[in-house]
Protein backbone atom coordinates (compact mmCIF):
# COMPACT_ATOMS: atom_id res chain seq x y z
CA UNK A 1 0.00 0.00 0.00
CA UNK A 2 1.34 3.47 -0.89
CA UNK A 3 2.67 5.62 1.97
CA UNK A 4 1.92 8.78 -0.01
CA UNK A 5 -1.12 10.83 1.03
CA UNK A 6 -3.75 10.27 -1.65
CA UNK A 7 -5.02 13.85 -1.34
CA UNK A 8 -1.61 15.49 -1.81
CA UNK A 9 -0.55 16.67 -5.25
CA UNK A 10 2.79 15.19 -6.30
CA UNK A 11 4.86 17.57 -8.40
CA UNK A 12 6.97 16.23 -11.24
CA UNK A 13 7.08 19.79 -12.55
CA UNK A 14 9.69 21.70 -10.55
CA UNK A 15 13.37 21.59 -11.53
CA UNK A 16 14.67 21.67 -7.97
CA UNK A 17 16.01 19.04 -5.55
CA UNK A 18 13.98 17.91 -2.56
CA UNK A 19 15.11 19.13 0.85
CA UNK A 20 16.33 15.69 1.96
CA UNK A 21 19.24 15.80 -0.52
CA UNK A 22 20.35 19.37 0.28
CA UNK A 23 23.35 19.60 2.62
CA UNK A 24 21.84 22.04 5.11
CA UNK A 25 24.48 21.27 7.75
CA UNK A 26 27.28 21.84 5.26
CA UNK A 27 25.76 25.17 4.25
CA UNK A 28 25.44 26.23 7.87
CA UNK A 29 29.11 25.43 8.49
CA UNK A 30 30.17 27.19 5.27
CA UNK A 31 28.23 30.30 6.30
CA UNK A 32 29.99 30.36 9.66
CA UNK A 33 33.38 30.08 7.97
CA UNK A 34 32.51 32.83 5.50
CA UNK A 35 31.79 35.28 8.30
CA UNK A 36 34.76 34.09 10.37
CA UNK A 37 37.31 34.08 7.53
CA UNK A 38 36.25 37.15 5.55
CA UNK A 39 33.60 39.23 7.32
CA UNK A 40 34.59 42.35 5.41
CA UNK A 41 34.37 40.74 2.00
CA UNK A 42 31.17 38.82 2.74
CA UNK A 43 29.26 41.86 3.99
CA UNK A 44 30.53 44.48 1.51
CA UNK A 45 28.95 45.62 -1.73
CA UNK A 46 31.87 44.14 -3.65
CA UNK A 47 32.20 44.63 -7.40
CA UNK A 48 30.11 43.60 -10.37
CA UNK A 49 32.44 40.69 -11.25
CA UNK A 50 31.49 38.93 -8.01
CA UNK A 51 33.23 37.69 -4.88
CA UNK A 52 36.87 37.65 -5.92
CA UNK A 53 37.98 34.39 -4.24
CA UNK A 54 35.08 32.54 -5.88
CA UNK A 55 35.81 34.19 -9.21
CA UNK A 56 39.42 33.02 -8.92
CA UNK A 57 38.34 29.47 -8.04
CA UNK A 58 36.00 29.25 -11.05
CA UNK A 59 38.77 30.52 -13.31
CA UNK A 60 41.03 27.75 -11.99
CA UNK A 61 38.35 25.11 -12.62
CA UNK A 62 38.05 26.16 -16.25
CA UNK A 63 41.73 26.92 -16.84
CA UNK A 64 41.14 30.53 -17.87
CA UNK A 65 42.27 33.97 -16.76
CA UNK A 66 40.15 35.63 -14.08
CA UNK A 67 39.32 38.42 -16.52
CA UNK A 68 37.17 35.90 -18.39
CA UNK A 69 34.89 35.14 -15.41
CA UNK A 70 31.90 36.99 -13.95
CA UNK A 71 29.87 35.68 -11.01
CA UNK A 72 26.17 36.54 -10.95
CA UNK A 73 22.95 36.21 -8.94
CA UNK A 74 22.05 32.84 -10.43
CA UNK A 75 22.62 31.59 -13.96
CA UNK A 76 19.40 33.17 -15.24
CA UNK A 77 20.92 36.55 -14.44
CA UNK A 78 24.01 35.49 -16.37
CA UNK A 79 21.76 34.51 -19.29
CA UNK A 80 19.96 37.86 -19.14
CA UNK A 81 23.21 39.83 -19.22
CA UNK A 82 24.45 37.83 -22.21
CA UNK A 83 21.17 38.21 -24.10
CA UNK A 84 21.23 41.95 -23.44
CA UNK A 85 24.66 42.03 -25.08
CA UNK A 86 24.07 39.64 -27.98
CA UNK A 87 20.33 39.32 -28.71
CA UNK A 88 18.85 42.71 -29.56
CA UNK A 89 15.80 43.29 -31.76
CA UNK A 90 15.98 41.43 -35.09
CA UNK A 91 19.17 39.53 -34.27
CA UNK A 92 18.98 35.86 -35.26
CA UNK A 93 19.52 33.45 -32.36
CA UNK A 94 19.62 29.66 -32.73
CA UNK A 95 17.91 27.48 -30.14
CA UNK A 96 17.20 23.78 -29.83
CA UNK A 97 13.67 22.46 -30.29
CA UNK A 98 12.62 21.91 -27.54
CA UNK A 99 14.54 24.30 -25.30
CA UNK A 100 14.24 25.87 -21.86
CA UNK A 101 11.04 27.91 -21.72
CA UNK A 102 12.68 30.82 -19.89
CA UNK A 103 15.21 31.10 -22.72
CA UNK A 104 12.40 31.47 -25.25
CA UNK A 105 10.74 34.09 -23.05
CA UNK A 106 13.97 36.07 -22.60
CA UNK A 107 14.72 36.10 -26.32
CA UNK A 108 11.17 37.09 -27.24
CA UNK A 109 11.27 39.94 -24.72
CA UNK A 110 14.35 41.30 -26.48
CA UNK A 111 12.83 41.00 -29.94
CA UNK A 112 15.33 38.41 -31.19
CA UNK A 113 14.56 36.37 -34.31
CA UNK A 114 14.47 32.84 -32.85
CA UNK A 115 15.50 30.00 -35.19
CA UNK A 116 14.67 26.53 -33.84
CA UNK A 117 16.75 23.47 -34.77
CA UNK A 118 15.45 19.95 -33.95
CA UNK A 119 16.96 18.24 -30.94
CA UNK A 120 18.02 14.60 -31.29
CA UNK A 121 18.95 12.11 -28.58
CA UNK A 122 22.63 13.00 -29.03
CA UNK A 123 21.99 16.73 -29.13
CA UNK A 124 21.09 19.38 -31.68
CA UNK A 125 20.69 18.19 -35.28
CA UNK A 126 23.92 19.61 -36.71
CA UNK A 127 23.01 18.49 -40.23
CA UNK A 128 19.78 20.51 -40.08
CA UNK A 129 21.73 23.44 -38.64
CA UNK A 130 24.28 23.26 -41.44
CA UNK A 131 21.47 23.24 -44.00
CA UNK A 132 19.89 26.30 -42.38
CA UNK A 133 23.20 28.14 -42.36
CA UNK A 134 23.73 27.22 -46.01
CA UNK A 135 20.36 28.71 -46.90
CA UNK A 136 21.48 32.14 -45.74
CA UNK A 137 20.71 32.30 -42.02
CA UNK A 138 23.17 34.53 -40.16
CA UNK A 139 22.78 33.95 -36.42
CA UNK A 140 24.80 35.91 -33.89
CA UNK A 141 24.33 33.41 -31.08
CA UNK A 142 23.45 29.72 -30.62
CA UNK A 143 21.98 28.73 -27.26
CA UNK A 144 22.92 25.12 -26.44
CA UNK A 145 22.23 23.07 -23.29
CA UNK A 146 24.91 20.36 -23.63
CA UNK A 147 24.37 18.12 -20.61
CA UNK A 148 21.10 16.53 -19.42
CA UNK A 149 19.06 19.00 -21.37
CA UNK A 150 16.16 20.93 -19.89
CA UNK A 151 13.53 19.77 -20.85
CA UNK A 152 14.68 16.75 -22.88
CA UNK A 153 17.33 15.17 -20.64
CA UNK A 154 19.58 14.51 -23.67
CA UNK A 155 23.36 15.05 -23.79
CA UNK A 156 25.27 16.55 -26.70
CA UNK A 157 27.77 14.05 -28.13
CA UNK A 158 31.47 14.84 -28.42
CA UNK A 159 31.30 14.68 -32.22
CA UNK A 160 28.50 17.24 -32.27
CA UNK A 161 30.35 19.50 -29.82
CA UNK A 162 33.26 19.59 -32.24
CA UNK A 163 30.98 20.11 -35.23
CA UNK A 164 29.21 23.02 -33.57
CA UNK A 165 32.55 24.71 -32.99
CA UNK A 166 33.42 24.24 -36.67
CA UNK A 167 30.11 25.73 -37.75
CA UNK A 168 30.52 28.65 -35.34
CA UNK A 169 33.93 29.38 -36.82
CA UNK A 170 32.83 29.03 -40.44
CA UNK A 171 29.64 31.08 -40.03
CA UNK A 172 30.84 33.58 -37.44
CA UNK A 173 28.45 33.03 -34.55
CA UNK A 174 29.02 32.55 -30.82
CA UNK A 175 27.96 29.43 -28.89
CA UNK A 176 26.25 30.01 -25.57
CA UNK A 177 27.03 26.81 -23.64
CA UNK A 178 24.36 26.85 -20.92
CA UNK A 179 25.51 24.10 -18.55
CA UNK A 180 23.88 24.14 -15.08
CA UNK A 181 23.56 20.34 -14.86
CA UNK A 182 27.12 19.34 -15.77
CA UNK A 183 28.03 18.07 -12.27
CA UNK A 184 24.93 15.86 -12.05
CA UNK A 185 26.06 12.95 -14.23
CA UNK A 186 25.15 9.68 -12.55
CA UNK A 187 25.96 7.35 -15.49
CA UNK A 188 28.53 7.37 -18.29
CA UNK A 189 31.63 9.38 -19.09
CA UNK A 190 31.98 13.12 -18.58
CA UNK A 191 32.49 14.97 -21.88
CA UNK A 192 34.69 18.04 -22.37
CA UNK A 193 32.97 21.41 -22.52
CA UNK A 194 32.90 23.29 -25.79
CA UNK A 195 34.60 26.08 -23.84
CA UNK A 196 37.61 23.82 -23.28
CA UNK A 197 37.57 22.62 -26.91
CA UNK A 198 37.57 26.15 -28.34
CA UNK A 199 41.21 26.88 -29.16
CA UNK A 200 40.41 30.46 -30.18
CA UNK A 201 38.93 31.43 -26.81
CA UNK A 202 36.45 33.60 -28.75
CA UNK A 203 33.66 31.29 -29.93
CA UNK A 204 32.11 30.11 -26.66
CA UNK A 205 30.58 31.81 -23.66
CA UNK A 206 29.85 29.35 -20.88
CA UNK A 207 27.34 29.58 -18.03
CA UNK A 208 26.76 27.36 -15.03
CA UNK A 209 25.19 27.50 -11.59
CA UNK A 210 25.47 26.27 -8.02
CA UNK A 211 21.67 26.12 -7.66
CA UNK A 212 21.52 22.46 -8.69
CA UNK A 213 24.44 21.16 -6.62
CA UNK A 214 24.40 23.40 -3.52
CA UNK A 215 20.79 24.57 -3.24
CA UNK A 216 18.37 26.66 -5.34
CA UNK A 217 18.22 29.41 -2.72
CA UNK A 218 21.93 30.19 -2.91
CA UNK A 219 21.34 32.04 -6.23
CA UNK A 220 24.93 31.93 -7.52
CA UNK A 221 25.77 31.44 -11.19
CA UNK A 222 28.55 32.55 -13.49
CA UNK A 223 29.69 33.33 -17.01
CA UNK A 224 33.02 32.45 -18.64
CA UNK A 225 33.76 34.06 -21.98
CA UNK A 226 36.04 36.31 -24.01
CA UNK A 227 37.52 39.03 -21.80
CA UNK A 228 36.03 41.89 -23.83
CA UNK A 229 32.52 40.44 -23.57
CA UNK A 230 32.92 39.87 -19.81
CA UNK A 231 34.10 43.47 -19.43
CA UNK A 232 30.99 44.75 -21.20
CA UNK A 233 28.73 42.53 -19.12
CA UNK A 234 30.46 43.69 -15.93
CA UNK A 235 29.68 47.31 -16.80
CA UNK A 236 26.06 46.35 -17.43
CA UNK A 237 25.97 44.52 -14.10
CA UNK A 238 27.33 47.59 -12.32
CA UNK A 239 24.46 49.70 -13.64
CA UNK A 240 21.95 46.93 -12.84
CA UNK A 241 22.75 46.01 -9.23
CA UNK A 242 26.24 47.36 -8.35
CA UNK A 243 27.29 43.86 -7.33
CA UNK A 244 25.77 40.41 -6.81
CA UNK A 245 25.26 38.99 -3.31
CA UNK A 246 28.65 38.78 -1.61
CA UNK A 247 27.13 36.80 1.27
CA UNK A 248 25.82 34.05 -1.02
CA UNK A 249 29.04 33.93 -3.00
CA UNK A 250 31.25 33.85 0.10
CA UNK A 251 29.20 30.94 1.47
CA UNK A 252 29.45 29.16 -1.90
CA UNK A 253 33.22 29.67 -1.90
CA UNK A 254 33.59 28.14 1.56
CA UNK A 255 31.23 25.30 0.63
CA UNK A 256 33.34 24.55 -2.43
CA UNK A 257 36.77 24.83 -0.83
CA UNK A 258 35.85 23.03 2.39
CA UNK A 259 34.99 19.76 0.65
CA UNK A 260 31.23 20.03 1.07
CA UNK A 261 30.61 20.62 -2.64
CA UNK A 262 32.07 17.27 -3.67
CA UNK A 263 30.11 15.48 -0.94
CA UNK A 264 26.92 17.29 -1.91
CA UNK A 265 27.33 16.46 -5.58
CA UNK A 266 27.88 12.78 -4.80
CA UNK A 267 24.81 12.73 -2.56
CA UNK A 268 22.63 14.44 -5.16
CA UNK A 269 23.88 12.20 -7.98
CA UNK A 270 23.12 9.05 -5.99
CA UNK A 271 19.60 10.21 -5.20
CA UNK A 272 18.92 11.33 -8.76
CA UNK A 273 20.14 8.01 -10.18
CA UNK A 274 17.70 6.09 -7.97
CA UNK A 275 14.81 8.41 -8.77
CA UNK A 276 15.45 8.39 -12.50
CA UNK A 277 15.62 4.60 -12.55
CA UNK A 278 12.40 4.35 -10.57
CA UNK A 279 10.62 6.73 -12.95
CA UNK A 280 11.88 4.96 -16.07
CA UNK A 281 10.85 1.55 -14.74
CA UNK A 282 7.41 2.81 -13.77
CA UNK A 283 6.78 4.45 -17.12
CA UNK A 284 7.89 1.36 -19.05
CA UNK A 285 5.50 -0.78 -17.02
CA UNK A 286 2.46 1.45 -16.73
CA UNK A 287 2.66 3.64 -19.85
CA UNK A 288 4.19 1.40 -22.54
CA UNK A 289 2.55 3.48 -25.29
CA UNK A 290 4.78 6.44 -24.45
CA UNK A 291 8.37 7.04 -25.64
CA UNK A 292 11.36 8.22 -23.66
CA UNK A 293 15.12 7.97 -23.29
CA UNK A 294 16.29 7.79 -19.69
CA UNK A 295 18.90 10.52 -19.13
CA UNK A 296 22.42 9.93 -17.84
CA UNK A 297 22.15 12.77 -15.33
CA UNK A 298 20.31 15.92 -14.42
CA UNK A 299 16.68 16.33 -13.40
CA UNK A 300 14.45 15.75 -16.41
CA UNK A 301 12.83 13.10 -18.58
CA UNK A 302 11.03 14.02 -21.82
CA UNK A 303 7.98 11.81 -22.25
CA UNK A 304 6.78 11.46 -25.84
CA UNK A 305 3.05 10.76 -25.94
CA UNK A 306 1.12 8.30 -28.06
CA UNK A 307 -0.05 9.69 -31.40
CA UNK A 308 -3.22 11.72 -30.99
CA UNK A 309 -2.65 12.54 -27.31
CA UNK A 310 -2.93 16.26 -26.65
CA UNK A 311 -0.19 17.36 -24.25
CA UNK A 312 -2.21 20.28 -22.84
CA UNK A 313 -5.20 18.03 -22.21
CA UNK A 314 -2.98 15.46 -20.49
CA UNK A 315 -1.34 18.13 -18.34
CA UNK A 316 -4.80 19.25 -17.17
CA UNK A 317 -5.97 15.67 -16.61
CA UNK A 318 -2.83 14.89 -14.64
CA UNK A 319 -3.53 17.84 -12.35
CA UNK A 320 -7.05 16.52 -11.77
CA UNK A 321 -5.50 13.16 -10.77
CA UNK A 322 -3.10 14.81 -8.31
CA UNK A 323 0.16 14.94 -10.26
CA UNK A 324 1.76 18.09 -11.69
CA UNK A 325 3.69 17.89 -14.97
CA UNK A 326 4.75 20.50 -17.52
CA UNK A 327 3.22 20.70 -20.98
CA UNK A 328 5.94 20.13 -23.57
CA UNK A 329 4.42 22.87 -25.75
CA UNK A 330 5.91 25.41 -23.31
CA UNK A 331 9.36 24.47 -24.60
CA UNK A 332 8.87 24.99 -28.34
CA UNK A 333 8.80 28.29 -30.21
CA UNK A 334 5.96 27.16 -32.44
CA UNK A 335 3.88 24.07 -33.19
CA UNK A 336 3.10 21.16 -30.90
CA UNK A 337 5.56 19.07 -28.92
CA UNK A 338 3.63 15.83 -28.46
CA UNK A 339 5.35 15.47 -25.08
CA UNK A 340 5.40 16.44 -21.42
CA UNK A 341 8.36 17.16 -19.14
CA UNK A 342 8.80 15.17 -15.95
CA UNK A 343 11.24 16.13 -13.17
CA UNK A 344 12.39 13.38 -10.84
CA UNK A 345 14.49 15.69 -8.63
CA UNK A 346 11.89 16.99 -6.15
CA UNK A 347 10.22 13.66 -5.29
CA UNK A 348 11.05 10.55 -3.29
CA UNK A 349 11.04 7.09 -4.90
CA UNK A 350 7.73 6.28 -3.19
CA UNK A 351 6.19 9.48 -4.55
CA UNK A 352 7.43 8.58 -8.04
CA UNK A 353 5.64 5.23 -7.91
CA UNK A 354 2.40 6.93 -6.88
CA UNK A 355 2.84 9.72 -9.45
CA UNK A 356 3.29 7.29 -12.34
CA UNK A 357 0.13 5.47 -11.31
CA UNK A 358 -1.78 8.74 -11.24
CA UNK A 359 -0.35 9.75 -14.60
CA UNK A 360 -1.42 6.44 -16.10
CA UNK A 361 -4.92 7.04 -14.76
CA UNK A 362 -4.89 10.51 -16.33
CA UNK A 363 -3.91 9.05 -19.70
CA UNK A 364 -6.67 6.47 -19.44
CA UNK A 365 -9.19 9.19 -18.62
CA UNK A 366 -8.58 10.82 -22.00
CA UNK A 367 -9.88 7.72 -23.76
Amino acid sequence: MSSVNATTTISLARGAPSLDIIDVDGLREAAARAFDNDPGGATAYGTSVGYLPLRRLIAEWHGVDEARVLVTNGSMQADAFLFDDRASTGVQVLVERPTYDRTLLALRQRGADVLSIPLEEDGIDTAALEQLLGSGAKPKLAHIIPNFHNPAGYTLSLAKRRRLLELARDHDFMIFEDDPYVALRFRGETLPTMLSLDDSGERVVYASSFSKTVCPGIRVGYLVGPADLIERVAKHATSTYISPSMVSEAITYEFATGGALERSQARVREALAERCGRLADGLAEMLPQTRFTAPDGGYFLWLGLADGTDSAALTAAAAEHGVAVVDGDDFVAEGRSGAIRLSFAPVTPAEIDEAVGRLAAAVASLG
